[in-house]
């Protein structure tokens, strides 16, 4: 189509699918979201209403709403969203059975294995960095020797010995955290190490926050890279920050993946 309406979150959310979409102009002023009732609706209704936003908005569950679904849209630029569709058709069909097979074996969605591994190694299975963690799920030698993996530059034992990696952390992590969350810190433990994420765990405890929702730890990771914050901390140093757009952004590709390929089950069903 030539032209829609759409709010603010709808743009910013298909901005990543449509890196060229512009929002050319406004036709109303910027409104509140509200809930509505009929003139003549029980005034019960009413009050329990507004007990129940007064309520979460004391506990805290408005704002972790907010962060689960809106939280990491806006994450990527379009250029990248734009290399990440191309690599999702080109790339992506090559290695699907791959994180197929590791979602068989582990239980987590081989979209979000897809999301890893494209943050992590853009789907290269050769990709090696500076800190010598290497493949298309960027193992270190640990990491690798721990998983029993022979050769991290091969495909399939890498995304296998990622997924089982990744499903140890979730389950290192104390029972009393829910999904989402869980998920959410099972990958910044994946990218900092569980023991960085302790630490940052600890600090939001400190400050008063809670230390098992992902939306406050997070306000406090970045910290660990101050030097007067991380000699306190059991496991010191560490680029907080870093595991915060590695969540966000897994997080966004992670959504991406799943709206394409719902897409293409549509596809499949009969009018």
């Amino acid at each position: 189509i030539d032209c829609t309406v759409a709010n603010e979150e709808q743009i910013a959310f298909m901005r990543n699918f449509h890196p060229r979409l512009e929002a050319t102009f406004e036709i109303a002023e910027p409104t509140q979201l509200a809930w509505s009732f009929a003139p003549d609706a029980d005034a019960g209704l009413y009050a329990e209403m507004e007990k129940f936003f007064a309520q979460i908005e004391e506990d805290g569950t408005l704002d972790r709403l907010l962060e689960r679904f809106y939280g990491h849209n806006e994450r990527i630029m379009p250029f990248d969203a734009a290399a990440f569709l191309s690599k999702t058709n080109i790339l992506l069909p090559r290695y699907r059975h791959l994180f197929e097979e590791a979602a068989s074996l582990t239980g987590i969605e081989w979209q979000l294995l897809a999301a890893m591994a494209y943050r992590e190694s853009h789907w290269n299975p050769l990709a090696t960095s500076y800190t010598k963690v290497r493949g298309m799920m960027m193992l270190t030698e640990d990491t690798a020797d721990r998983m029993k993996v022979s050769n991290r530059l091969d495909a399939r034992e890498s995304i296998v010995a990622g997924a089982r990696y990744f499903q140890l952390l979730k389950e290192q992590l104390p029972l009393r955290i829910d999904e989402p969350d869980r998920t959410w810190f099972a990958l910044a433990a994946y990218n900092q190490g569980m023991g960085h994420l302790e630490d940052a765990r600890k600090l939001a405890q400190r400050h008063g926050l809670d230390a098992d929702s992902w939306m406050d730890v997070q306000r406090v990771m970045p910290k660990l890279r101050n030097p007067a914050v991380a000699k306190t901390l059991k496991h010191g140093y560490a680029r907080g920050g870093e595991a915060v757009v590695f969540v966000e952004t897994v997080r966004l590709y992670h959504d991406m993946l799943k709206r394409i390929s719902h897409n293409e089950y549509k596809q499949l069903l009969p009018p």
